[in-house]
């Protein structure tokens, strides 16, 4: 599948219109729903081989976001071979109470592994907890920047992230194959 083919595949199968309330309570007559790629095995597949070029050397491990970072990591390190932690946004209740589930993280350099990025907020505070346990973090990848500042968010963090598209390109792949 060629970079424009998945651009458009991933547009196709997570932009929905209709009616929708979006997390900030405002309504929108569109919605870009990642889970529908996420859940998709061959498209996740597709976007995995896709992210492989953008696994810096000498990484250690993925670190996969809750939730949605959990199968694109899970994908990617079926295919890279590299070990897989899962970090999430708080520590359960119960059994070992942890943040970071799998791997130890102490002394790995980890890659964290997003969905979406928009603002950066979850990336950075998982960060810090990766960092908390002994981890060594410098980089992001996502599948989709809404370029919405996250990517200076991180910046501001000392983490340098890496999209394999921004929305606009989704968007300016999809207009291409329909000519609008």
């Amino acid at each position: 599948m060629t970079r424009s083919e998945l651009a458009q595949a991933i547009y196709r199968v997570s932009h929905l219109t209709g009616r929708f309330r979006l997390r900030s309570g405002a309504e929108s007559n569109e919605y870009f729903d990642k889970y529908r790629f996420e859940s998709d095995p061959v498209l996740l597949r597709a976007i995995g081989v896709a992210l492989l070029p953008l696994i810096p050397p000498h990484t250690d491990a993925l670190a996969g976001l809750e939730l949605g970072g959990v199968p694109i990591a899970t994908v990617l390190g079926q295919l890279s071979g590299l070990p897989v932690v899962f970090v999430r946004k708080a520590a359960k209740e119960y059994g070992t109470g942890r943040v970071i589930e799998g791997a130890d993280p102490a002394g790995r350099t980890m890659l964290i592994v997003e969905d979406v990025v928009t603002s950066g907020g979850q990336v950075v505070l998982s960060a810090a907890d990766l960092r908390t346990a002994g981890a060594t973090v410098q980089r992001a990848v996502c599948v989709v920047d809404r370029q919405s500042g996250g990517g200076e968010a991180l910046a501001a963090a000392g983490i340098d992230l890496h999209p394999l598209f921004g929305f606009a390109e989704l968007r300016a792949a999809t207009a291409l194959r329909t000519g609008v």
